[in-house]
């Protein structure tokens, strides 16, 4: 009898042990808690990203006259990029111009106007200004620029990480989590690391993506080239020294000793 009180009161142990570890709090994995709450502010960063050297961009020139402003088009890309662009270029499944690469001083050819700077201009103000350098050439013409080799790298705590290629550049945290699966159950989502390399020199800051707020961070909404890096949480980290699935085999473990104690009986 004794020894039957002793390894009820064992199972309890276990029992209890299981449910106490296996209970997370919504606090630490939902994702934009009290949205409500907050005033969502406009950020202008979403679409003053400035070309950069090394950058590839297309620049497509249409007008009334297709005759005039096809001199100002290159031909479409005919070759297999090695670089990962390719299938953003193909994306839509139809043939694409071929792209500028930026050069290190942030020039590129560009036809009829020669060596031009881009370097420092956003798409939009890129577009405006050969706009009104094309008049002398073309009437009304229209001038439309993208970025086509936008790349973020997203590493830790989430399902397929890896560097993603993206066709635009309205990229926040949250999206570049869905290209990476989101994150494991083990991802800390408060302490979201977002690294940035800009004009030489790198800053970083950590976000909290179970807040509202994240959403007015300046690195919410990601730039070419950022790292997005997820930290293991207190549970993974302490796992490294045993299987990650302890917690399940534990579980398995306690109902097997449940079993055999109601058998007992």
């Amino acid at each position: 009898m004794k020894f039957r009180n002793g390894f009820k009161r064992l199972c309890l142990i276990i029992i209890g042990s299981v449910l106490i570890t296996s209970c997370v709090s919504r606090e630490k994995i939902a994702y934009f808690q009290n949205m409500q709450e907050i005033d969502l502010k406009t950020n202008a960063s979403i679409n003053n990203l400035e070309i950069k050297p090394n950058d590839l961009i297309t620049i497509t020139v249409n007008a009334y006259d297709l005759q005039a402003a096809r001199p100002f088009n290159l031909p479409v890309v005919g070759i297999r990029a090695g670089d990962g662009s390719e299938a953003i270029l193909r994306a839509s499944g139809q043939p694409q111009l071929q792209p500028y690469l930026v050069d290190g001083e942030g020039f590129i050819n560009f036809p009829v106007l020669g060596r031009i700077k881009v370097q420092g201009f956003t798409r939009i103000d890129l577009a405006a200004n050969l706009q009104n350098r094309l008049d002398e050439y073309v009437d009304n013409p229209i001038v439309n620029v993208r970025i086509v080799n936008f790349q973020v790298s997203v590493l830790g705590e989430v399902n397929r990480p890896g560097t993603f290629t993206v066709g635009d550049e309205y990229l926040t945290v949250p999206k570049a989590l869905g290209l990476a699966g989101d994150m494991t159950i083990y991802g800390k989502r408060d302490n979201v690391l977002v690294v940035r390399e800009e004009d030489g020199s790198k800053s970083y800051e950590y976000l909290d993506l179970t807040q509202a707020e994240v959403v007015n961070s300046p690195y919410y909404y990601l730039k070419q080239n950022d790292v997005v890096y997820v930290e293991p949480n207190r549970a993974q980290r302490q796992s490294s020294t045993y299987n990650r699935n302890a917690s399940i085999y534990i579980s398995i473990a306690s109902v097997l000793v449940s079993l055999t104690v109601l058998i007992a009986r």
